[in-house]
């Protein structure tokens, strides 16, 4: 097995969907299927789409996943498709380098410019302590770790870690990456990404409360429960109130594709209240973090009792 950076765009030219599949050509078949089992970095470059002029995107790794397998695309014989679990996105995108350092030391040249030859690679193989150190900085706040920033001069460990680094297993999965699979570390990211990205305000009342303590009351659904495969991804949650939630949850309330606020017939009329006026879903104005129709389509088809 080897680790590796997938490159994938906003609008991307082919069928991605990062937190399920990865479509990607023939030219890289071998390296993803090295990948098979182990875990990727999603890598989004500077353009947003396929468009050659298009601009806007953040040249910066976003978040972590694993490649479960690998399956020909049935519509196009030189294609096919990675399968992807367990994705979850970063605290902070990373970006490819800062200064003269770069995360992944092939990208740069030994007279300091960019590798564009390697950049150009939308695969890319990593080895262990590059992944480990990218994994880091995009999770500081949670794997206690300084940023690239704060980290001194003697490596790109030595001193970084807020405490005693543990010691690695000999052999996969390396702590860092096993961290990230735990499901209260997943759960805490995932709280944080969604009350982030809303503004700690519940999606369908349009409140914004705060505890006694400075605490958000507002809690971070997934769309497509975690019981049924749902990635712990943004685009994949909604920030709601605890009643709010739970109505979700059982189905009682959902979104259409242009997140207009559905109500099950079955909803009394003085809950209907708890929902803004409107009827419409308040959504984060960054576009990668709304919603997106394929979760929304599973909650209609699967959870919603309307």
């Amino acid at each position: 097995m080897a680790k590796a950076i997938l490159t994938t765009k906003v609008t991307p030219t082919y069928d991605d969907l990062p937190e399920v599949r990865y479509h990607f050509p023939k030219t890289y078949l071998n390296q993803v299927q090295a990948a098979v089992g182990d875990s990727i970095i999603y890598y989004e470059p500077r353009r947003s789409s396929g468009e050659l002029s298009s601009r806007g995107g953040r040249q910066s790794y976003f978040a972590v996943a694993r490649i479960s397998a690998v399956e020909p695309d049935p519509a196009r014989g030189d294609h096919y498709y990675a399968c992807i679990t367990d994705y979850l996105e970063f605290d902070r995108a990373v970006p490819f380098s800062e200064g003269q350092t770069y995360f992944e030391r092939g990208l740069r040249k030994a007279d300091g410019s960019t590798n564009k030859g390697m950049f150009g690679r939308a695969v890319r193989t990593i080895p262990d302590d590059e992944f480990d150190l990218i994994l880091a900085t995009g999770f500081a706040p949670e794997l206690r770790v300084r940023p690239w920033s704060e980290q001194p001069a003697g490596g790109p460990y030595s001193g970084g870690l807020a405490e005693d680094q543990a010691p690695f297993d000999a052999g996969p999965p390396r702590p860092m990456v096993q961290t990230t699979l735990l499901r209260p570390f997943r759960d805490e990211a995932f709280r944080r990404h969604v009350r982030a990205a809303y503004d700690n305000r519940c999606a369908f009342s349009g409140l914004k409360l705060i505890n006694g303590g400075g605490r958000p009351e507002v809690q971070a659904a997934h769309i497509r429960p975690v019981a049924s495969d749902g990635p712990d991804s943004t685009r994949n949650g909604l920030a709601l109130s605890g009643t709010l939630h739970w109505m979700f949850d059982r189905g009682l309330v959902s979104l259409d594709d242009d997140y207009r606020i559905l109500r099950a017939k079955s909803l009394p009329e003085d809950v209907s209240r708890l929902i803004v006026s409107s009827g419409q879903a308040l959504i984060p104005a960054d576009e990668i973090s709304r919603p997106h129709q394929g979760f929304l389509r599973f909650h209609r088809e699967n959870v919603f009792k309307g």
